[in-house]
C-alpha cells in the first residue's frame, strides 16, 4: 500500500487528488480502506468557498490546505496496538475523509448491517445529525412543521418528522428539482417560496392556524428573521442549519414579545455518553438510521443525485461551485483507488 488518493482543498476555490502516504494506526486506532463517501455539500462547499467572517469558528475550522469529508464507509484492513484484530475485514461508517484509505479511533466506528449497501450506508453521519435535531425540537403528533431548506438535511427532517407524527410538514424550497424527490405524502406539501407565499400556505392546509415548528435548514443568515413569519405565537424555531455569516436580529419581535423558543442543534449536542435520561448518543441514532433504512421506513435511494469514481471527484466540487441547485446526495466510489 503506497498510493493513498486524497481529496485536498489546497486553498479557497482550489481542489486537487494528491497521492499521499498511507496513513498508520496509531495505539486505538484502525486502518480502513475506503468503498465510498459522500460530498456533504453544505459544509464542504463553505470549506470550498472560503467565504467566511474573519475570526469565526469557521475560519479556524477550515484552514488551509484542507481535507474535505465526513461521511466514509470503509473495511478494516490494520488495526492499532490495543485493538482487536478481529475487526478486520468489517466493515464500519467512520467519520473519515474523502481518501482510498483512512484511520479512524476504534471506539467511534459505526457497525453497519450486511443489508445495508454502503451508498445507502453513507448517510448516516447526516442522518444522526438530523436525528438530533427533531429530537432536540420536542416534535409532537399532530404538530404543523414547516421546514426551509430541502437540501439533505432538509429532505431527512421532513421524513423524520413524519414519522414522529408530525403534520401537516410544508417542505419549503425554490428548486423544483429538490422537491421532486420529496416521498409522496398528503401530509408532506411542496412549497415554493418563490411562487407562493409561505406564510399563506400555511394557514390554508393547516386550519388557519401557523406552523408549531420551523426548522432552518438553508444556511442562509439573511433569511432567517423572514422565517419566523410562519411560526405560531410560543412557537419553536430550530437552526439545524450552520449559517457561515451574522444575522441582524430583532430580539424584541422575533423572541421576546411572541415569546418564541430559539433551539440550536448542532451536531455536537448529542450526549457524549448514553443516560437513563438521554440514551440518544450519535451511535445510538445511527444504530435507529439503519433499523429505519431495514424497515424500508426510510428510502435514501432517491436522496442519490449522482455516483462518480474518485477520478472525478474534482470536477464535482467545480460544477458544484457553479450551480448545487439540483443536487443532493454524491457518492464517491474508491473501490478501484
Amino acid at each position: 500500500m503506497t498510493k493513498n488518493p486524497t481529496v485536498v482543498f489546497p486553498r479557497a476555490k482550489e481542489v486537487a487528488i494528491e497521492d499521499r502516504e498511507v496513513p498508520q494506526p496509531k495505539p486505538g486506532e484502525v486502518l480502513l480502506k475506503t468503498d465510498c463517501t459522500m460530498i456533504s455539500i453544505g459544509t464542504e462547499m463553505t470549506a470550498f468557498s472560503g467565504d467566511h467572517p474573519k475570526g469565526s469558528t469557521w475560519e479556524k475550522h477550515f484552514i488551509y490546505p484542507y481535507f474535505p469529508g465526513y461521511n466514509n464507509i470503509g473495511i478494516v484492513v490494520k488495526t492499532g496496538e490495543g485493538v482487536s484484530p478481529t475487526l478486520a475485514g468489517k466493515r464500519f461508517g467512520t467519520w473519515g475523509q474523502h481518501a482510498a484509505y483512512v484511520v479512524a479511533d476504534a471506539k467511534y466506528l459505526e457497525p453497519i448491517p450486511q443489508a445495508v449497501p454502503d451508498e445507502h450506508a453513507v448517510f448516516f453521519t447526516l442522518a444522526e445529525i438530523v436525528m438530533n435535531g427533531v429530537r432536540r425540537s420536542g416534535v409532537r403528533w399532530g404538530e404543523s412543521v414547516v421546514i426551509y431548506g430541502m437540501g439533505l438535511l432538509g429532505q431527512f427532517c421532513a421524513r423524520f418528522c413524519r414519522l414522529c407524527g408530525a403534520g401537516p410538514v410544508f417542505a419549503v424550497d425554490t428548486s423544483a428539482a429538490r422537491l421532486a424527490r420529496l416521498p409522496e405524502d398528503p401530509l408532506l406539501i411542496a412549497v415554493d417560496p418563490a411562487k407562493e407565499d409561505v406564510t399563506a400556505v400555511v394557514k390554508a392546509r393547516n386550519g388557519g392556524r401557523l406552523a408549531d415548528v420551523v426548522f432552518e435548514v438553508t444556511g442562509n443568515a439573511v433569511l432567517i428573521p423572514s422565517e419566523f413569519a410562519a411560526l405560531r405565537p410560543q412557537g419553536r424555531m430550530v437552526l439545524l442549519s450552520s449559517p457561515h455569516a451574522p444575522t441582524l436580529f430583532d430580539f424584541h419581535d422575533l423572541c421576546n414579545n411572541p415569546s418564541f423558543t430559539i433551539i440550536g442543534a448542532h451536531n455536537f449536542s448529542h450526549p457524549p455518553v448514553a443516560t437513563p435520561d438521554n440514551p440518544w448518543t450519535q451511535a445510538r441514532h445511527v444504530e435507529f438510521f439503519f433499523d429505519l433504512v431495514m424497515a424500508r421506513q426510510v428510502d435514501v435511494e432517491p436522496l442519490i443525485t449522482r455516483r462518480v469514481p474518485y477520478t472525478e471527484a474534482t470536477g464535482i466540487y467545480r460544477k458544484l461551485w457553479e450551480d448545487r441547485s439540483t443536487e443532493l446526495g454524491i457518492v464517491i466510489d474508491w473501490r478501484q483507488a
